[in-house]
């Protein structure tokens, strides 16, 4: 038992997807449900929706959780975004993860990338 579905609410659902498939490299599943774009991520799926709640009625989405992305190479990954002008929280470290670094989304998510398993 454990989670097999991960998904966060978005203001603009093709951009949020766009830019997860221009920065990190997810690739759209060949299916999802309507008001959602899923990638073909594993072992969890993961997806980008159209929002359920007001998203604009709190100063700042995800308190509280955490979503961690495993990278082939987190460093490239950082510099191309950083490039790119994307909001970087917490700049690269080398920890028990590998090379690490949070980045904020579109919607202002922090999402920490890192390069090895545990």
């Amino acid at each position: 038992m454990g989670p097999d579905f991960i998904a966060v609410q978005v203001r603009d659902l093709e951009a949020s997807a766009d830019f997860y498939a221009a920065y990190l490299g997810l690739e759209r599943a060949p299916v999802s449900p309507p008001h959602a774009v899923v990638f073909d991520t594993e072992p969890i799926p993961f997806a980008v929706r159209e929002p359920l709640v007001d998203l604009d009625a709190v100063d700042r989405l995800g308190w509280g959780v955490a979503i961690w992305i495993k990278a082939e190479d987190s460093q490239p990954l950082h510099d191309k975004m950083a490039a790119a002008g994307v909001p970087i929280l917490v700049e690269p470290f080398d920890g028990p993860f590998g090379r690490t670094f949070t980045f904020a989304d579109p919607d202002g998510y922090a999402v920490t990338v890192h390069d090895r398993a545990a």
